[in-house]
């Protein structure tokens, strides 16, 4: 099999194609994510602390020269790290709300089928005398 005819099967598999079109969805969700962040929930916040901009937030370890035309400033820019824990947070939030609501979709299918969720298969019959004799040898342990 040539490299080229590998190439075109791996590009053909379902899973790709998915993980594509995931990868630009989230692309375009992340643009949303930092509008949301910068210009509508850090402008209250700096407001509720005197103004405060936290994107300018910055610890200065070496200050620009006004002389000269290259910019030397040298600064830790601690304020950018809130702003991206924030936007971290929201998409954490929105994905976490996100997978809830599928879950919450596929149990109400399930019930509506009549048929459980699936379960995972109880252990082999081996695994399960162990468990019980750990428990036991947890319980006796115990004063």
């Amino acid at each position: 099999m040539s490299i080229l005819s590998e190439f075109r099967e791996f590009i053909a598999r379902g899973n790709v194609v998915d993980l594509a079109v995931g990868v630009i969805i989230g692309a375009a969700f992340n643009d949303i994510v930092k509008t949301l962040v910068d210009q509508v929930v850090m402008p209250p916040i700096g407001l509720l602390l005197s103004g405060i901009d936290f994107a300018n937030l910055q610890w200065v370890l070496k200050a620009d020269n006004p002389l000269t035309k290259a910019d030397e400033l040298v600064a830790i820019k601690y304020g950018l790290l809130i702003n991206a824990s924030l936007k971290f947070l929201i998409v954490a939030w929105v994905v976490f709300m996100l997978v809830k609501g599928v879950n919450a979709v596929r149990r109400f299918e399930a019930e509506q089928a009549g048929r459980p969720l699936e379960r995972p298969a109880p252990p082999p019959p081996q695994e399960a005398l162990l468990i019980e004799i750990r428990d036991l040898l947890k319980a006796d342990r115990k004063p």
